[in-house]
């Protein structure tokens, strides 16, 4: 089979389009025949290894995936034995990263526990762009409690994949919705429901003296006191990507105890993947409430290109390699 494969830390050069043994399947894997995979920031890192965290897990010298790709939409060609869930013809998605990554190929053999079936009125384009951006949506806005009528949420990084589903789902449940990211993508954010809008090249939300019950923070990198003058008393604080370095330190030694004794909930959000949550971006997607944004589609050997742009942090939405 065709496979995007690296096999040293770098750039979007090191990315070779080869021919790869088609994986085997385990009694409890299905294997999906992939039609199309989104690009996460989890993959860039991957992909360039800057950080002792990401070479501690993927591989300290050479990575120990050689496939990158966590989000996969695709149709189900074969099961293992112990499979009750699935069956030859489904057409499912779900996020693999927990199995290794290994999206960016013509087939993934996955355990059927990461997996849920797709709705059939979604492009496998949009499910594909779904299943990290989405859970981490769901999952970091839910971080302090369920979402109340009224709560002032603000998200950092919103015109993302992660963003852009998270201000639509906040939206449904009555908050309202402070949105940071360059200002071409405003218009976007307006259509989706923002409520305000700031250009972080012009303006410091921890500096502006308002504050906000949940702050959602895509691409944290600030100081743990910043992050706390942005909270009301009572307020959330949850990083789900950005900073590898000092700011992870600090929220691991510290933010217990800010939490605890602070009057503020300030914490790395504990991501999972759950098929329950895959089923709820299914329903609102269904009933026209959550319309996936996707930026560009690149064919499989274009995923250079792809990477590139993802590192240029200009995409509305998500970016999609299809298969």
């Amino acid at each position: 089979m065709k496979a995007i494969v690296y096999t040293n830390y770098g750039s979007p050069d090191v990315l070779q389009l080869t021919s790869v043994e088609k994986p085997a399947v385990k009694d409890d894997e299905v294997l999906v025949k992939v039609h199309a995979a989104s690009i996460n920031s989890w993959d860039r890192d991957q992909l360039l290894g800057k950080h002792f965290l990401v070479r501690l897990i993927g591989g300290l010298l050479k990575p120990r995936h050689k496939i990158l790709g966590a989000d996969i939409a695709g149709r189900v060609e074969a099961v293992g034995r112990n499979v009750t869930q699935f069956q030859p013809g489904d057409e499912v998605f779900g996020d693999i990263a927990g199995n290794g990554f290994g999206g960016f190929a013509e087939y993934a053999a996955v355990p059927q526990k990461l997996l849920a079936l797709k709705s059939p009125a979604m492009t496998f384009e949009q499910a594909a762009s779904l299943p990290q951006a989405g859970l981490l949506a769901l999952q970091g806005l839910r971080y302090g409690g369920a979402v109340q009528s009224g709560q002032k949420i603000l998200i950092n990084g919103a015109g993302g994949g992660v963003g852009t589903i998270a201000l639509q789902y906040a939206k449904l449940c009555g908050a309202e919705v402070t949105c940071v990211d360059l200002a071409e993508k405003f218009d976007l954010l307006r259509s989706l429901g923002a409520d305000h809008l700031i250009d972080y090249t012009k303006e410091d939300y921890t500096r502006n003296g308002r504050q906000y019950d949940l702050v959602l923070d895509v691409i944290a990198h600030r100081k743990i006191a910043d992050y706390k003058r942005a909270l009301k008393p009572g307020g959330t604080f949850s990083m789900i990507g950005g900073s590898m370095g000092g700011l992870l330190l600090q929220l691991m030694l510290f933010g217990p105890l800010l939490s605890r004794f602070g009057n503020r909930k300030l914490g790395i959000m504990g991501y999972r993947p759950d098929r329950n949550d895959l089923e709820l971006l299914n329903r609102l997607f269904e009933e026209g409430r959550l319309l996936p944004v996707i930026d560009r589609c690149y064919p499989l050997h274009e995923a250079p290109d792809a990477f590139r742009y993802f590192g240029t942090g200009r995409m509305k939405g998500k970016i999609i390699i299809t298969i």
